[in-house]
């Protein structure tokens, strides 16, 4: 019996705490970037820097004076730097010119090393601002309440990409410096792990209210400020207006295509049907797919987008718990055919994962339960330490506790990117992403004789996780009482644990039929993944068949 045990128990990556970093001001003239700035910075006990003054000072000119003489362009890459330097310092409240965020390098900067508050004044606030001061470059020639409002409609889109929007109107610095405290005291930052791949490398961005910061968070990384959003008809009502609206806030031209719920959609048919609406649509090549929805519409999107146009960018905004911790991360994606689960797709990794923790709160709770079998199995795989947080935070997770759900989406992601890094398209023959499949060769027999949609996918898969752990105590490599384990825990948090929990009957024949017909045949022979205790899963390759019925008489199967 093939085995190696190279990932199992191997420690796995946390994602780093926050470092302090600085609080950047942005908007447009007018807004009080620096009476707030000041103020603020008292408040906070950082220093105060604004970038015009620290620009005059180093070029001995005025800005006015430096727009005459050498042009926006110069001015704009002196802004840069002096940004650049002055974020790489200690923690300081910056308060920057209106043009300064509109520079990607600045943003990107900004971005990494600080904090940035968008101070939002509408139009007739600002005109009586810069009433007051008249020399302002951009507001030299020309009427300022015609270049105002164009300066609006181009950089309130850009602006939008900020940590915290916060309103001024006409209130006193004092009362908008309060406001602007509190935004900053309630802001948390979304929590980041890296994945990276052979061929790709993006970020899984975990974190309450997401969705409405999406568009924020894809303007860094897609090509084009156009999209296709995919969702189901269950969804959409629910998120799809807060998705639409981010995107527009920050200047996407976005079309929505819904599908209907369920695994029924994960056909040719409906494959087909969606790759024609999605060309209908007039995307192009550097158009991106956003899936927002569950497993299905993940899986169904990103295959429409891995094939139309030989390859589209594509984003994962995975609404249940199931597919922000499992089908949201890897790559993975495709459709089923009458002779089994995910037997078309292919490997196509998204730019962007975003999992916003709050769209937990509007899934039932069999489909939360059902995704904390996806949890539960990274820790099961390799990582004892966290199957350990499991048994002790599992009825959190499955419940209302967001920051529980964060902490296990986080730490089952983080497991999974070190495996597909490893491994990204499921080559290796022994180990590796394979190690990923624990249960899942017992769970995709189950789905097909149960019918794709009659059982969830994660249900199955906890019953799997029972009869992996039993298949292996019947070969020897563990104690029978770590399949106990194993079903106790799984059984406490409302999933079945045993087939007998599933209310149906089974043929051991039928489902060993079933799983030979698994897309992880190889030569003929059965790959199932087992384990020699909690955190160490390894694969086999020539499990005797008869063991495989055994464990499947034990559990209830008729012969």
């Amino acid at each position: 019996m093939t085995s190696n045990t190279a990932l199992a128990g191997r420690p796995v990556a946390k994602p780093a705490a926050p470092l302090p970093r600085s609080v950047v001001l942005v908007g447009l003239m007018g807004a009080g970037k620096t009476a707030i700035g000041r103020r603020l910075a008292a408040r906070l006990g950082l220093p105060f820097r604004d970038s015009d003054s620290e620009i005059e000072a180093a070029a001995g000119r005025t800005v006015p004076e430096l727009f005459s003489q050498f042009g926006e362009a110069y001015f704009r890459a002196g802004e840069r730097r002096v940004i650049r330097r002055l974020l790489e310092g200690p923690p300081i409240v910056l308060a920057t010119g209106g043009g300064a965020f509109m520079d990607p390098a600045t943003r990107a900067t900004v971005r990494q090393r600080g904090t940035s508050v968008w101070l939002r004044a509408p139009l007739p606030v600002l005109l009586r601002r810069v009433a007051l001061r008249r020399n302002r470059p951009l507001l030299a020639n020309g009427d300022p309440a015609a270049i105002l409002s164009r300066l609006m409609a181009v950089r309130h889109p850009i602006y939008a990409e900020a940590d915290i929007v916060v309103d001024c109107a006409d209130d006193l610095p004092d009362q908008t410096t309060r406001r602007v405290a509190s935004a900053i005291a309630a802001f948390k930052p979304p929590r980041r792990l890296p994945v990276r791949t052979g061929s790709a490398a993006y970020d899984v961005v975990v974190g309450d209210g997401l969705l409405h910061r999406a568009g924020a968070l894809l303007a860094p990384v897609l090509p084009q400020k156009r999209v296709v959003v995919v969702t189901d008809t269950n969804v959409a009502p629910l998120h799809g207006q807060t998705l639409m609206d981010s995107l527009a806030a920050t200047g996407f031209a976005a079309t929505m295509l819904q599908v209907p719920p369920g695994e029924g959609s994960k056909s040719l048919a409906r494959f087909g049907d969606l790759v024609d609406r999605l060309l209908d649509s007039g995307a192009e090549r550097q158009t991106a797919v956003l899936a927002l929805g569950g497993g299905v519409v993940g899986d169904l999107a990103g295959f429409a987008a891995a094939v139309a146009l030989r390859g589209l960018p594509f984003v994962q905004l995975p609404t249940t718990l199931l597919a922000q911790v499992d089908s949201g991360v890897g790559g993975k994606t495709g459709i089923n055919t009458a002779r089994g689960k995910n037997l078309l797709g292919a490997f196509h990794q998204p730019r962007m994962v975003i999992a916003d923790t709050g769209t937990l709160a509007t899934l039932p709770p069999r489909e939360k339960r059902a995704g904390y079998a996806e949890v539960v199995k990274a820790g099961l795989i390799g990582d004892a330490e966290f199957y350990d947080w499991c048994e002790q935070h599992g009825a959190a997770v499955v419940g209302d506790d967001t920051d529980a759900q964060a902490e296990a989406i986080l730490r089952a992601c983080a497991f999974k990117a070190q495996v597909v890094g490893d491994d990204e398209r499921e080559e290796r023959p022994n180990d590796g992403r394979a190690l990923l499949n624990l249960g899942h060769t017992f769970g995709h027999a189950i789905e097909a004789e149960c019918g794709y949609g009659a059982v969830l996918h994660g249900e199955a898969v906890a019953v799997g996780l029972g009869l992996a752990f039993r298949l292996s105590a019947a070969l020897g490599h563990c104690d029978p009482a770590v399949a106990d384990r194993v079903e106790a825990h799984v059984a406490a948090v409302g999933l079945p644990a045993e087939l007998s929990m599933l209310n149906r009957r089974f043929s051991a024949a039928k489902l060993m039929g079933l799983m030979r017909r698994d897309k992880k045949m190889r030569d003929g022979q059965l790959h199932f993944v087992l384990a020699r205790g909690i955190g160490e899963a390894f694969t086999a390759s020539d499990v005797p068949p008869e063991a495989v019925e055994a464990v499947l008489r034990n559990a209830g199967c008729e012969a």
